[in-house]
């Protein structure tokens, strides 16, 4: 194996989406650090495209994307020959579906390692899958299937590249907004993508007016497109005025403003692990109370983020199905919010 090390091709399949994705990331440089004269290729879908492009530790992105080109039986065909063409030797599966580990045993991949679900028979190493008990982060879980072909991961550093070009779009947003080198910026991502992950919007706001009122800060709410609504409802009510980061606005660009501000409010979202991969202190609402959706999996890793997190005994914790009005997230306090937001201003 040693001497085949420089030949080897390898495929890891992350098929999800941005946290994911990102939580992926110190995986995908062990094995840079385990193979390096290896092809490295990362299969992912299209819309997280920016988290790897640039990455020193990969050789080649994959684009899967299901739901457009590689849709349907002679899309999934014609992805499934396009793989097999390119003689990878192993896929390295973080995250298990159906997909994820069909398309790579009909691709011919002689070796394919993952967790045992979602058609895990297909696998020739499979572990068994615990994800849902939640009792590690998401981290752990994916060094788990790297130990698992001989290769033991410690860096738990996210990593995300930020091109110029990134760089240069957000200096034109800081200019026309007149935000100085000197100003300090507090981004708020109100967003998520279910109702059980949601703070209340109004609650975003009266946050930031404090922060406003208190510290003298910037502003800037982000979202993507499905948080159009949920951005303008925030902006609206507020007291003072916000600077709003459009939704056409790419993830090496929110990746780019990002690194620039003080501070990211947040509930639990993809923009969480972006801030955490450019240095950026966050602070997380989260809501439910099933282990695998929790924070201990979740959460963010940087040295100063605080996950906010309250147990209000639910013996049975029913996510987007919820039938008290999502009680976790509602007894979340805006004082709560606002006191994490305060100790890490006086960190930075």
């Amino acid at each position: 194996m040693e001497e085949e090390k420089r030949r080897y091709r390898i495929l890891i399949v992350r098929t999800d989406r941005i946290g994911d994705l990102l939580l992926s990331t110190p995986a995908i440089k062990a094995v840079r650090e385990a193979y390096p004269g290896a092809h490295i290729a990362v299969m992912v879908q299209p819309y997280v495209e920016e988290i790897v492009d640039g990455n020193p530790y990969i050789d080649e992105v994959i684009l899967y994307d299901k739901d457009n080109k590689h849709k349907g039986f002679f899309g999934s065909l014609g992805f499934i020959f396009e793989l097999k063409g390119k003689k990878f030797d192993i896929a390295i599966i973080l995250h298990p579906t159906d997909r994820s580990n069909l398309i790579p045993f009909l691709a011919g991949i002689p070796e394919r390692v993952g967790y045992d679900k979602k058609l895990g028979f297909l696998l020739t190493k499979r572990l068994k899958d615990t994800k849902h008990l939640g009792e590690k982060h998401e981290i752990d879980y994916n060094f788990d299937v790297l130990r698992a072909v001989g290769i033991v991961a410690k860096d738990r550093t996210l990593y995300m590249p930020i091109k110029a070009e990134y760089e240069r779009v957000i200096d034109r947003f800081m200019a026309l907004n007149d935000i100085g080198s000197k100003d300090v910026i507090v981004a708020v991502h109100p967003g998520a993508s279910c109702p059980s992950k949601r703070w209340p919007a109004y609650r975003f706001g009266r946050v930031a007016d404090e922060l406003m009122d208190k510290y003298n800060v910037r502003i800037v709410i982000i979202g993507g497109p499905s948080d159009v609504k949920t951005v303008k409802e925030v902006g609206t009510g507020m007291l003072r005025s916000p600077m709003i980061l459009s939704e056409e606005h790419s993830l090496g660009e929110v990746a780019a403003l990002l690194k620039k501000c003080r501070l990211l409010i947040s509930n639990d979202s993809g923009p969480v692990h972006i801030a955490v991969a450019v240095g950026t202190p966050v602070v997380s609402i989260f809501g439910r109370l099933d282990p695998g959706l929790s924070p201990q999996r979740w959460g963010p890793v940087g040295p100063n983020d605080i996950v906010i997190h309250k147990d209000v005994g639910c013996e049975e914790c029913l996510a987007h199905n919820c039938k008290l009005s999502f009680k976790c997230l509602d007894a979340i306090t805006v004082e709560d919010v606002l006191s994490a937001a305060e100790r890490l201003l006086k960190l930075t």
